[in-house]
């Protein structure tokens, strides 16, 4: 019989603060410093995680976001956050990566951006989704 880890057996009052961060994390943007130069933001995310919607097995990926800021530029520690909202999420990769790209244009609505979600080879078989938009 297998046993759960008490751990895992939290109510939300009993999370731990990253937690409860990850779970109320959203993206935020500020102005950009430089408006009127063009110039790339280029970010890696390599703990990105997510379930298999089909198996649950856990995916692991590195995410990739190069944008060209137009008048906000996105937040660091809120972009962690985000990502680390997906975790839990059972979604297909193809999925996650065009979600990312559509929460990170509706919120700093830049001039152009790469969204490229490249993940560990599972069962022999490696993918890497780039999604890209531009005004």
């Amino acid at each position: 019989m297998t046993q759960a880890h008490p751990e895992s057996l939290t109510t939300p009052s009993e999370m731990k603060y990253g937690e409860r961060e990850i779970i109320n994390g959203e993206l935020i943007t500020f102005p950009n410093p430089r408006m009127g130069r063009r110039y790339n933001v280029d970010i890696s995310l390599p703990e990105f995680t997510c379930k298999c919607p089909f198996s649950g097995y856990p995916d692991f990926a590195t995410i990739g976001i190069i944008y060209v800021p137009d008048q906000k530029v996105v937040e660091l520690k809120a972009l962690k956050l985000y990502i680390n909202s997906y975790r839990d999420r059972y979604i297909s990769h193809e999925e996650v990566t065009n979600q990312i790209l559509d929460d990170f244009v509706a919120i700093a609505d830049p001039h152009q951006i790469t969204v490229r979600a490249d993940f560990s080879p599972r069962g022999n078989v490696h993918m890497i989704v780039e999604v890209k938009h531009e005004k």
